[in-house]
């Protein structure tokens, strides 16, 4: 079968169509990602400047004299600990995301499976909770973790922001699209739901808890007005907290903000590049799309 001259042209300029297409959008996301890569380089560049060479009117790429002696300041600093607050941060993150996890996953799991009249009534009411602005609860919160003597502690930092309305809702709408014939099975086996939450679902689900894992770690990391009013102590001041305080209404410490800002990110780097990809797939899977 012969191919005519018209279609011969009509396909080189599809073809040439999509090359251009294709070129058009690595460029527009290469655009992108520099314009994304401006506030690391920004931040890099002047953790390892001097005061004068971040405030100067004579812009360098990059200072002549790389001052690593900014890491040794910033750790060496009696005022602030810095070396504690990373410490108490990442400890309250990972605890807070581990019970997060699991208080949110069993209320969705619940919310979900387990038969129940009042199920709807029930996770109506943890919607509701969205609606209500967090200015409101803050004092009432604070009240109540001062009253339990919970001030500069972990306890106070991590318990009251254990259970979210919002990870709720993504875990129950996770699992109403949950296989149903795997736990049927479990079921037949003689497991119930507990058994078959620990043994059948999480052990299928981990992409989705990743994901839920990440969003919450990088959200606890980056709390400050609750760990401000909590940790009063210096010994209790989570990363933010310690970032806060190099700028006073006397003093700003450039070089020790940004050095402190760059060393404070890198943890939240490697939990993104290291699990971006079960967090773009558990997002996928939450069924909220569009």
């Amino acid at each position: 079968m012969t191919t005519t001259a018209p279609q011969v042209g009509k396909a080189r300029r599809v073809k040439r169509g999509g090359v251009l297409g294709s070129t058009g959008l690595y460029v527009a996301v290469g655009i992108a990602a520099l314009l994304f890569l401006i506030p690391f380089y920004l931040i890099v560049r002047n953790a390892l400047s001097t005061d004068p060479e971040i405030t100067g009117q004579n812009w360098k790429f990059f200072p002549t004299h790389l001052q690593w002696g900014n890491v040794s300041e910033l750790f060496g600093d009696t005022t602030v600990d810095f070396g504690r607050s990373l410490w108490n941060s990442l400890v309250v993150a990972v605890l807070m995301t581990a019970g997060t996890l699991l208080v949110c996953s069993l209320a969705g799991y619940g919310l979900a499976r387990i038969p129940y009249r009042h199920a709807n009534k029930v996770f109506y009411l943890v919607l509701a909770t969205l609606m209500v602005p967090t200015a409101v609860t803050f004092i009432p919160s604070f009240v109540l973790v001062s009253s339990l003597g919970w001030v500069d502690t972990y306890r106070g930092l991590i318990i009251p922001g254990l259970f979210s309305g919002f990870t709720c809702f993504l875990f129950r709408q996770y699992f109403l699209g949950f296989p149903k014939e795997l736990e049927e099975a479990a079921r037949v086996d003689g497991l119930g739901h507990w058994s078959a939450y620990w043994r059948i679902v999480v052990p299928n689900s981990l992409n989705f808890f990743a994901a839920i894992a990440t969003i919450t770690f990088i959200s606890g990391w980056n709390a400050f007005l609750w760990p401000l009013v909590i940790g009063q102590d210096p010994n209790s001041w989570t990363v933010q907290v310690a970032l806060s305080s190099y700028m006073t209404n006397q003093t700003v410490n450039y070089h020790l903000i940004f050095m402190a800002t760059a060393i404070s990110i890198l943890p939240l780097v490697f939990v993104f590049l290291f699990l971006q990809r079960w967090l773009v797939q558990g997002i996928a899977q939450t069924g909220i799309k569009g």
